[in-house]
């Protein structure tokens, strides 16, 4: 299972396409709002949830990241998505490859 949430919109992965994430991002950053993405995986031996630094803390990070989900982190970071000024396109690239990693 992979989730995407943006603010208060949670869907599955396989449903969300990209003019949807575009214009969730795009509609908030154009009037001024900071975005909040959250991304849960539970897939096989992934078991994270991944936040952008304008979401409220939800605590988590009591363990190691384990092999598999550092390669997820790793990439999470390489698409810019722990910076405050991620956009769409970030995200949205990050996505098309986490579907080749799970």
């Amino acid at each position: 299972m992979i989730k995407i949430r943006i603010e208060d919109t949670e869907r599955d992965l396989d449903s969300v396409d990209e003019s949807w994430i575009n214009q969730q991002i795009n509609r908030r950053q154009a009037d001024g709002l900071s975005v909040c993405v959250r991304i849960t995986i539970m897939e096989g031996d992934l078991d994270m949830i991944l936040s952008t630094p304008t979401c409220r803390s939800s605590g988590g990070g009591n363990r190691s990241p384990r092999p598999h989900e550092k390669t997820v982190l790793d990439l999470w970071n390489q698409r810019g998505l722990n910076e405050s000024d991620f956009s769409g396109g970030n995200l949205i690239a990050f996505l098309k490859q986490l579907r080749h990693i799970v």
